[in-house]
């Protein structure tokens, strides 16, 4: 090997195991991730590596498996300074009665700042590298993510009455298209479209969200079928399942993520496979406010592209992905009363590729591949609750916790490294929390 065929490259991985995600189902040992600049140049064998590349640094991780970054893709950020607030309680409930009242005396720009940035810190922490949000000024959740290297679908809020953010459906739809214009460029942040729920959003608005999405090519990310009573109220007054008439005003497609979708019968699910449109599936959320069970399997089976979120903190109440497929796992054999139901390798697919895909960003983002961006995570295998190591796949769906993710990089730069964050100055955002935490304890109890 002559000097001349030797790559220069900017950032070695030496990973124990690697999961590439594509092909599905594998797993290698002893591999290189090779990064220049904000992509991944090459993944080989880390003899090819010695032979073939030479770069400036070099991370070695003999006891870890090296993945792609997790994608959530489903949550309200700044709700993380809810987290614990009103627990234990049905969803309409919890809404009415504790969280729309506590979003009405608090939510500002300074709570959705402080409030994402909680988020983020924890989602960093435990393998998360993209995010989905949808909550009150997407301005400034966008930028926030933004400053600290996150990336992030912020689609903003459209409901039928007056928020923190707005008036009314109007100006959330004018706000909404300046918001889209703003960062529809970006590499990291991704405009949205957030049709609340079919139960907020009456048709002249919804139909305006949908026309601003077809014309913009934004996303629409909205709640559906998430608990029983929202299906039985709109089948009386309206004669109609929330699915058909959301299928009749023409907002399921392949650009649509319907979050939750417990409720399906079988006419739902074929509606939603023959529209192409993605299903995000809460386990822990739904489960925690008793909405209901998703038919996971039953999904897949039918080709539907099911990916995972982990709703708002003030509903679940953590943001580690790597517990949400554990759950997700387990009930998707319970809910199909098959123990083979969602493996492993299915439920990591779920985490990446899969809300890769419902963001319409899999040509970049959810495996490791040369060309895809580099938005990679370490999860160190080392320690004894997760010893001995035959199966690193099933390790991270049924044994791991998202802390011992010990190191990721976003776009190729590092965000935790030996599980420091790197662009969050933890001491000084829990000054903020707890400030927080003070002014909203004070009026609940006053």
């Amino acid at each position: 090997m002559t000097a001349d065929t030797i790559t220069a490259a900017d950032i070695r991985i030496n990973a124990r195991w690697l999961i590439p995600i594509e092909p599905r189902g594998v797993v290698l040992d002893h591999q290189a991730v090779i990064i220049t600049g904000s992509r991944i140049t090459a993944v080989v064998s880390q003899e090819q590596a010695d032979a073939d590349y030479r770069t400036r640094e070099t991370v070695d991780l003999p006891s870890h498996v090296v993945m792609p970054g997790l994608i959530n893709v489903h949550g309200h950020a700044a709700m993380s300074l809810f987290r614990g607030m009103a627990d234990d309680l049905p969803l309409m409930t919890w809404l009415n009665e504790h969280i729309w009242p506590a979003e009405a005396a608090f939510v500002c720009e300074q709570f959705i700042a402080d409030g994402t940035q909680l988020a983020m810190a924890e989602m960093l922490r435990t393998g998360t590298t993209t995010f989905s949000d949808m909550y009150f000024f997407p301005e400034i959740a966008a930028q926030t993510a933004f400053d600290a290297g996150m990336r992030a679908q912020i689609a903003f809020p459209l409901l039928d009455f007056p928020t923190a953010w707005g008036s009314g459906p109007d100006e959330y739809l004018s706000k909404g298209e300046a918001f889209i214009n703003a960062w529809r460029e970006n590499e990291f942040i991704f405009p949205a479209v957030g049709p609340h729920a079919p139960y907020t959003v009456s048709d002249a608005p919804m139909e305006k969200a949908i026309d601003l999405s077809n014309r913009t090519a934004a996303p629409i990310q909205i709640h559906l079928h998430e608990t029983a009573f929202e299906v039985a109220e709109a089948t009386e007054k309206l004669s109609q399942r929330p699915v058909a008439r959301m299928n009749d005003l023409g907002l399921l497609g392949p650009n649509t993520q319907c979050v939750h979708m417990t409720q399906m019968d079988d006419a739902d699910i074929e509606t939603i496979a023959s529209t192409g449109a993605h299903i995000v599936h809460c386990p822990e959320s739904n489960l925690k406010l008793a909405s209901g069970l998703c038919p996971v399997q039953k999904l897949i089976d039918a080709g539907i592209n099911v990916a995972i979120g982990t709703d708002g903190a003030a509903s679940n109440n953590d943001l580690d992905l790597f517990g949400e497929l554990q759950t997700a796992a387990m009930l998707a054999k319970v809910v199909a009363g098959d123990a083979a139901a969602l493996s492993a390798h299915d439920a990591l697919a779920m985490a990446t590729l899969n809300g890769a895909k419902a963001l319409g960003r899999e040509q970049e983002l959810g495996s490791l591949k040369a060309g895809k961006l580099a938005d990679i995570i370490a999860v160190d295998l080392s320690d004894p609750f997760i010893q001995p190591v035959y199966d690193p796949a099933s390790h991270l769906v049924y044994s791991n916790h998202g802390r011992a993710v010990s190191h990721s990089w976003i776009h190729g730069v590092p965000q935790v490294q030996d599980g420091r964050l790197t662009r969050i100055d933890v001491a000084d955002l829990m000054l903020r929390v707890d400030d927080w935490r003070e002014r909203i304890r004070n009026q609940q109890n006053s």
